[in-house]
């Protein structure tokens, strides 16, 4: 017997831009037959197939310290390195660089409320290394 990861829920200040952040990221999409929507205090988003989803919470209070979790992405498409110049266009904030001169390593970001997330090299790239 095993459980499975139904959702993972997000503490966020608002979670409406938050939803709208992270699913211009990920390509993830509100559900249509219940649109998130200003002055909700939950906000959902789907991945296209629906096996992943991303919930944010209202909280009352700001981050405080260093995330315990946070996500690891892989471009989809392109380099690490031109989906770092799209999340940072989208608003997302740099907070370290441990790309290496090999072209190994990863950036750390954080999203507009200060969670931190990486972004990494795909496959392609690394086979191509």
């Amino acid at each position: 017997m095993a459980a499975r990861i139904s959702h993972t829920t997000i503490d966020s200040r608002d979670a409406l831009a938050q939803s709208v952040f992270w699913s211009a990221v990920l390509g993830f999409a509100e559900d249509p037959d219940d649109p998130n929507v200003p002055g909700d205090e939950e906000c959902m988003i789907f991945s296209r197939d629906r096996t992943q989803k991303l919930l944010f919470i209202e909280v009352p209070e700001a981050k405080q310290v260093k995330n315990r979790l946070h996500l690891d992405l892989e471009p989809e498409e392109g380099t690490r390195d031109d989906e770092l110049e799209r999340l940072l266009q989208l608003g997302a904030r740099q907070v370290d660089d441990l790309r290496h001169p090999d072209g190994s390593g990863w950036v750390v970001l954080a999203d507009p409320e200060g969670n931190e997330f990486c972004i990494l090299r795909n496959d392609a790239e690394r086979s191509r290394a």
